[in-house]
């Protein structure tokens, strides 16, 4: 299984703010997508990412959300994903560097975000799949 394989079924979509905007601006947006975090996009290049994480520590530094700027308080310098890493080596780095957001990249573009719910799912619905079939062929022994 592959990166691939959950943004085949997740979709492509990109959701992303300005690095401009404010941290408000940002939170909205999350809520209303209902989704843990965003991309961020300076003229068409993603700079970072902001997080739920990247919420309460912008809460508990500096007490509201109105006068702070997405980009100054974004996740960079992060790890990222290519459509063709298994997702072994993806539930190793997510568990391994507790990271629950990685951004996926293909020839230097960004073409998806993977959560560790994203993986969970995707490895669970295949779980069950491999018990159906092993107790199938049990069964029929």
């Amino acid at each position: 299984m592959k990166v691939k394989d959950i943004l085949k079924d997740k979709g492509l979509e990109v959701i992303a703010v300005d690095g401009d905007v404010t941290v408000d601006v940002a939170v909205r947006k999350m809520n209303e997508r209902n989704i843990g975090a965003i991309m961020v996009m300076e003229q068409g290049s993603f700079v970072g990412m902001f997080t739920e994480r990247d919420v309460v520590k912008t809460w508990a530094d500096k007490g509201s959300f109105d006068k702070v700027i997405v980009k100054d308080v974004m996740s960079k310098n992060l790890k990222v994903l290519e459509p063709g890493d298994e997702l072994e080596y993806v539930m190793t780095i997510m568990t391994s560097e507790r990271i629950r957001h990685m951004p996926v990249f293909e020839k230097g573009k960004i073409v998806g975000l993977v959560s560790i719910r994203d993986v969970v799912k995707y490895h669970v619905g295949n779980l069950k799949a491999e018990v159906h079939y092993l107790k199938d062929y049990i069964m029929n022994q």
